[in-house]
């Protein structure tokens, strides 16, 4: 295949990754792709994850996702404000001695990534699929693009590894391994990015 590569998924399906980095669905149904989806969404809706993709003017924090201490806001960028940004307390690595997690580019995902209503409340699995496969929404993000950032990106894999807390126990972590949720986002991609209906 002049200008593709194949991968093999699960050790038995392909999917076709063009030049372009676009992958094209391959043979996973559309019921494994479902199965696989609730997987994901287990782990997006995370206090590691959600507590940043908030539909709020603020950061949470913890497993019962309170507000941010400190009175910390989003900002314009979702990295703080001029005189208190992100960068201000949270560094590239997790400082376990002062329990504040760290890791690059600490921001809050955009308002358009929101998981959660304005009532605090978890959006259902269909309404969180939808947002993170509506391209106009997602940086124009394919499969290909979501499973990079699900495999690379820096605030994903500190939600897999995220320290320890003020009172120096470990931060809860995600239901699945990271390479569980990579496994399970590949399926998804595969099965060409299925959502539960509304």
């Amino acid at each position: 295949m002049s200008g593709c590569q194949c991968l093999l998924i699960g050790g038995c399906a392909t999917i076709v990754v063009a030049a372009g980095g676009r992958m094209t669905a391959g043979q996973a149904s559309r019921a494994e792709g479902l199965a696989a989806w609730q997987q994901v969404y287990s782990v997006l809706t995370h206090p590691r994850c959600i507590n940043c993709h908030t539909a709020t003017a603020y950061p949470q924090q913890g497993d019962d996702r309170h507000p941010h201490r400190f009175n910390v806001v989003r900002g314009e960028t979702g990295m703080g404000v001029p005189a208190f940004t992100c960068a201000a307390c949270h560094q590239r690595v997790n400082a376990d001695s002062t329990g504040v997690p760290g890791a690059p580019g600490w921001h809050l995902a955009p308002l358009s990534m929101q998981w959660q209503d304005m009532r605090d409340q978890i959006m259902s699995s269909g309404a969180v699929c939808r947002a993170v496969t509506d391209r106009s929404k997602n940086d124009n993000l394919d499969g290909a693009g979501l499973l990079k950032h699900h495999e690379e990106e820096p605030l994903v894999l500190w939600a897999f590894q995220p320290g320890r807390g003020l009172d120096r126990s470990p931060r809860s972590v995600p239901p699945l391994t990271h390479g569980e949720f990579v496994a399970a986002t590949r399926t998804w991609v595969e099965a060409g990015l299925p959502c539960p209906a509304p």
